[in-house]
């Protein structure tokens, strides 16, 4: 006797929203809000991520921001992993979307890059150490941001071949693409040469 598809698909669908709702929570937005620096879409490159926020000018939000961003990310896979095994990188696919995508913001979210570390964390923690190593080592030798964000990201599916986690490449692949597209804008500065560092003004 087949199961009927609502039982299927149940528990699917469910991971996919409870990752996507707790993706799309914009700390960024909720932090300078409530500190009282402002709109954050109306700062900097309007972007709603940790990079944007330090633009305001208070170190203790950026960094807030960078960690509720990772930990929402985590808190998704590991609370579905807890609930319905099994469909964690689903739900990692619905934080990440929620994240860049959120329905609150009208689908104008962030890049993606902390709360894909945070998925990297809870699906394989040794991953973890290499797109920080990457994303930060690239940060405090460039200061690009968007250059080692999107490395970091890269790094993911390879380090997951590297770790022989070869169930994790599609997922983590399709992600970094994501995180890529979103930097279109920055990829078209640095090429012109005109993409700003960390610490100054601009996208």
């Amino acid at each position: 006797m087949s199961l009927p598809t609502e039982i299927i698909w149940g528990p699917p669908l469910l991971a996919l929203v409870i990752g996507y709702l707790l993706g799309s929570i914009p700390f960024g937005v909720l932090l300078t809000r409530a500190s009282g620096a402002g709109d954050l879409r109306q700062i900097g490159s309007g972007n709603i991520g940790a990079t944007n926020v330090l633009r305001t000018g208070r170190k203790g939000l950026a960094a807030a921001t960078l960690l509720l961003d990772l930990a929402k990310g985590w808190a998704a896979v590991v609370i579905v992993a807890a609930l319905l095994p099994g469909d964690e990188q689903l739900a990692a696919a619905g934080a990440f979307v929620g994240h860049c995508y959120p329905v609150w913001l009208r689908f104008r979210g962030g890049k993606g890059v902390a709360t894909l570390m945070g998925i990297v964390l809870a699906l394989h923690p040794p991953l973890a150490l290499v797109y920080a190593i990457v994303w930060l080592g690239l940060l405090a030798t460039l200061r690009i941001s968007s250059v080692a964000g999107m490395a970091a990201a890269a790094s993911a599916p390879v380090a997951a071949a590297v770790f022989d986690r070869f169930d994790l490449v599609p997922l983590l692949l399709a992600l970094a693409l994501i995180v890529i597209w979103k930097h279109r804008d920055n990829i078209g500065r640095l090429l012109d040469g005109a993409e700003p560092r960390v610490g100054r003004k601009g996208g």
